[in-house]
């Protein structure tokens, strides 16, 4: 299995093991697996976007393309459209901007037209 992670543009290998070069792409795989764990989407479905990604022909690194499919699927999913997927990551980088280290990132409530629940 090893080779195959070698394999993936921008995988950071840990004495053989995958891990997270930057925060973001931790956050990323726990809010795929909240996601997941919630009802959202079926692993297969799951598997289904970020191979898309993967072999789409965008040469990203690893987690960008895991970033890419979890938008993809929420989506999908949720049927969000790109404005208010933008209008919620503008949010999130305005919270986080405002929120101290090591504090929990808080929305306002008014983000308007987007749920709260990723």
């Amino acid at each position: 299995m090893v080779a195959d992670l070698k394999s993936l543009p921008g995988m950071v290998l840990d004495g053989g093991e995958p891990v997270f070069a930057e925060p973001w792409e931790a956050q990323a795989f726990a809010m795929t697996l909240h996601l997941y764990q919630q009802g959202l989407f079926t692993w297969e479905e799951w598997t289904q976007h970020l191979s898309a990604q993967i072999h789409g022909g965008k040469e990203r690194v690893y987690y960008a393309h895991w970033l890419a499919a979890l938008e993809s699927v929420v989506a999908e999913k949720t049927a969000i459209d790109g404005a208010a997927m933008d209008q919620r990551q503008k949010a999130w980088e305005e919270a986080a901007e405002r929120t101290p280290h090591g504090e929990p990132i808080e929305l306002d409530d008014n983000v308007r037209g987007v749920s709260k629940t990723f």
